[in-house]
């Protein structure tokens, strides 16, 4: 992030308008106090498409080991027979 003042912004306009073309973020200021917020208008995303491919493939093999319920220990069973005091 990057802070200047009125008449400097005035004097480096296309700079700026540069930085915040990379992503940078420009506060312009008047007496010190913030009066403007340059922002980019298409920030990066914060996870990228390989970063997502890689989460559901890895959610996808933890999917396939789990096993399903047993019927001794589904929640019908559990529900008629209660629990035992192991």
């Amino acid at each position: 992030m990057q802070s200047v003042g009125i008449y400097e912004a005035k004097s480096r306009f296309s700079a700026l308008i540069e930085l915040v073309e990379q992503g940078e973020e420009v506060r312009i200021t008047r007496h010190g106090k913030e009066v403007v917020r340059m922002l980019p208008v298409r920030r990066r995303p914060v996870i990228s498409d390989e970063q997502i491919a890689r989460e559901l493939g890895q959610m996808e093999a933890l999917h396939a080991t789990v096993r399903p319920a047993d019927d001794a220990a589904s929640p019908d069973t559990l529900r008629r027979t209660g629990r035992s005091a192991a």
